[in-house]
């Protein structure tokens, strides 16, 4: 056995110090208390009253979308609910011109961003029109494939800079994510180019069931971007003022030039990952969920907000409503589309149909007009 090497230098030491600096930043606590008045974002009370509402309406589009897909009704449908503050409030802090290159969790942030939700139900139904977004609405639709939607945030980014847009692009993915290679290249390609991207992780502590602790040893993922040169923070997820500061801070640096950041948000999904058949109970304890729910994001914005008067059951009721009826409206709407048809596909996908595809188009145009 060899001797064992003297070290010169404590590498142990340098990674614990490099650790020790990402704390999480939190602007209230699970009382609604404002516990960091520094960091509190120049917000309107009409701006915070329009987040609360935003962050109402989304709980409810989550419950009801559950419901839909139940009913078989929806198709793909990945549950939001814990996350409200994570994305919303990252959301809110975008502008118009920004573009939004979302996970397949992230269809809220595209419905605020100006995508109809009648179209966010055909997404989810895998309808083609539910891909076909409306002039001005700067996004991607929803990736599935986990992280690639890091490597194409890096160059929609690069491409607003090029051409002198006053615009970042922002991506999201959840912790299970920041373990793909497609998450570092997309880092490291935006830091070395300082493209104007914002990359953000939701750490909701699991990948489907895997635990965050056997993804990866580092203990922090804000700290991932170290190594490609991109700032990190990690911020409160359930903290929609201290997520909302921390995006528009990372746009600020963005349009200055200043190249991307990374920002991990610590939040929690209380549903299964999505409808899919995932069971969380089977790798969650009801405790777990029960210390996160305390931390719930709508209850703690609406406990700062009726400390400011600006809340009331009343209003929060008024939302829940409007949140049914838009739903309401929309799912009809979608069920009124007309239905999608094998040759559609066939006809959209090629401008010039490969000539195997011609002869099975004839067979299902035949099939279809029957």
């Amino acid at each position: 056995m060899a001797p064992k090497l003297n070290a010169q230098f404590d590498a142990e030491k340098v990674l614990q110090n490099t650790e020790s600096q990402f704390e999480m930043v939190q602007i209230l606590d699970v009382d609604g208390n404002v516990v960091n008045e520094d960091l509190l974002p120049d917000l309107s009370d009409e701006q915070l009253v329009e987040l609360m509402e935003r962050m109402v309406w989304t709980r409810i589009l989550d419950q009801r979308s559950i419901s839909l897909n139940r009913q078989g009704r929806l198709g793909f449908y990945a549950p939001t609910a814990g996350q409200e503050a994570s994305q919303i409030a990252s959301q809110y802090a975008l502008e118009k011109e920004d573009y939004i290159l979302p996970g397949y969790r992230d269809v809220p942030q595209l419905i605020w961003h100006g995508l109809p939700l009648t179209e966010a139900f055909l997404f989810s139904r895998g309808h083609f029109k539910g891909n076909q977004f409306p002039e001005g609405v700067n996004a991607l639709s929803p990736q599935i494939i986990i992280g690639a939607q890091y490597v194409q945030t890096a160059g929609v980014a690069l491409g607003l800079k090029k051409r002198g847009k006053k615009a970042v692009a922002i991506t999201y993915t959840g912790d299970g994510g920041s373990s793909q290679g497609d998450f570092y290249e997309g880092v490291n390609f935006a830091s070395a180019y300082k493209a104007p991207a914002i990359f953000v992780i939701q750490n909701n502590n699991y990948a489907i069931s895997t635990p965050r602790d056997k993804q990866t040893a580092a203990k922090t993922l804000a700290q991932k971007g170290i190594g490609s040169g991109v700032p990190g923070i990690q911020v409160d997820g359930m903290d929609a003022l201290a997520v909302y500061q921390a995006t528009l801070e990372a746009r600020e640096r963005a349009v200055n030039g200043e190249g991307p950041t990374l920002i991990e948000t610590m939040t929690y999904r209380y549903g299964p990952h999505t409808m899919a058949g995932d069971d969380p109970t089977k790798y969650r304890t009801s405790d777990e969920d029960s210390e996160w729910e305390k931390k719930d994001p709508l209850v703690r914005f609406r406990k700062y907000l009726e400390n400011k008067n600006l809340w009331s059951e009343e209003k929060e009721e008024e939302i829940i409503k409007q949140a049914k009826d838009d739903i309401k409206k929309a799912i009809k709407a979608a069920d009124n589309t007309e239905k999608q048809t094998v040759t559609d596909l066939m006809e959209i996908m090629y401008e010039d149909m490969p000539y195997n595809l011609k002869e099975q188009y004839e067979i299902y145009k035949e099939k279809e007009s029957k």
